[in-house]
C-alpha cells in the first residue's frame, strides 16, 4: 500500500460551505496526509488542527489580494490550491435556460469559472516558488445538457476549458491544473437543483457500478491529484462518477 505524505506542504482550499462540501472532503484527506491548510469556514477548520481560516469574496479583487498577502506572510509558498467555488442564482436554475438574463449569466461565470483564473493569478507568486497542483470541481453538464442545471452547465464548460488553457500556460512553471468531474453528491449546492433526488436515483440505475459516489471518494481523488503520484497528469478532467459518463443509453 502506497502512503501519501504531504507533510511540509501548504494548501489553500476554497469553497467549503459546510461538512457536506466536496472541498471539505478533499481538505480532510489533505490534512490526514500531513498538509497544512488554509480554509474559509472557521467552525469546520477548528476540527483540523493547524488550519488557518480566511474570508475571501472572489467577486472582489481586493479581498483575494488580502488573502494572498496573508498567505505570503504566514506560509511563504503554496503547493496546493483547491478551487471548489460555484454559484448561480436560484431563479436562473429554475427558469428556462433560453430566458437567462445577462446579469444571471455573468454572475454564474464570474464566480464559478473566472474565479479560478483570478485567484490563480493573484496567488501565482506563491504557487510558482516550488511548483504546485491546482484542482477544481466540475460536472458532466459541462459537455451535456442536464435538466435544471441551466447556466451552471455553461459555467462548468468555461471552467474546463480554463483548466486546459491554464495547464498549458503554467506547465513550464511546474504547476499542474486538473478538474474532478464528480457524480451527483448531496451537497448544499446540489440540493438547490430542481429534481436532484430523482437525479441521484437515475444516476445509480445507469452507472456501471450501480450506485452513487461518496464525497469521500471525491476527496480521495483530490488527494491523488495533489500528490506526486499524479506528477505526470495535467489539463485533465477526471471523472469520479461510478462510470456514469461512459454510458450511451
Amino acid at each position: 500500500m502506497v502512503t501519501i505524505d504531504l507533510s511540509g506542504r501548504n494548501a489553500l482550499v476554497m469553497g467549503v460551505a459546510n461538512h457536506r462540501s466536496l472541498s471539505w472532503a478533499i481538505a480532510q484527506r489533505l490534512h490526514a496526509a500531513g498538509a497544512r491548510l488554509q480554509s474559509s469556514v472557521e467552525e469546520l477548520a477548528g476540527t483540523l488542527p493547524g488550519t488557518l481560516t480566511l474570508e475571501c469574496d472572489v467577486t472582489r479583487d481586493a479581498t483575494i489580494d488580502t488573502v494572498a498577502a496573508r498567505l505570503g506572510e504566514q506560509l511563504g509558498s503554496l503547493q496546493m490550491l483547491v478551487h471548489g467555488i460555484a454559484f448561480a442564482r436560484k431563479e436562473d436554475l429554475e427558469g428556462a435556460f433560453v430566458a437567462t438574463p445577462r446579469e444571471g449569466f455573468m454572475a454564474a461565470l464570474d464566480v464559478s469559472a473566472y474565479s479560478l483564473l483570478n485567484v490563480t493569478h493573484r496567488v501565482l507568486p506563491l504557487l510558482e516558488k516550488q511548483g504546485a497542483s491546482i484542482v477544481t470541481l466540475s460536472y458532466l453538464a459541462a459537455e451535456r445538457a442536464v435538466p435544471s442545471y441551466n447556466v451552471m452547465g455553461s459555467a462548468k464548460a468555461v471552467l474546463e476549458q480554463s483548466v486546459r488553457q491554464l495547464a498549458y500556460e503554467l506547465g513550464p512553471k511546474a504547476i499542474r491544473v486538473n478538474a474532478i468531474s464528480a457524480g451527483p453528491v448531496s451537497t448544499l449546492a446540489a440540493r438547490g437543483i430542481h429534481g436532484f433526488t430523482g437525479m441521484l436515483k437515475q444516476h445509480a440505475e445507469k452507472a456501471p457500478l450501480k450506485r452513487n459516489v461518496t464525497k469521500e471518494e471525491v476527496g480521495s481523488c483530490g488527494l491523488f491529484l495533489m500528490s506526486d503520484l499524479s506528477s505526470g497528469i495535467t489539463g485533465e478532467v477526471i471523472y469520479v462518477d461510478a462510470g456514469y459518463s461512459i454510458m450511451g443509453w
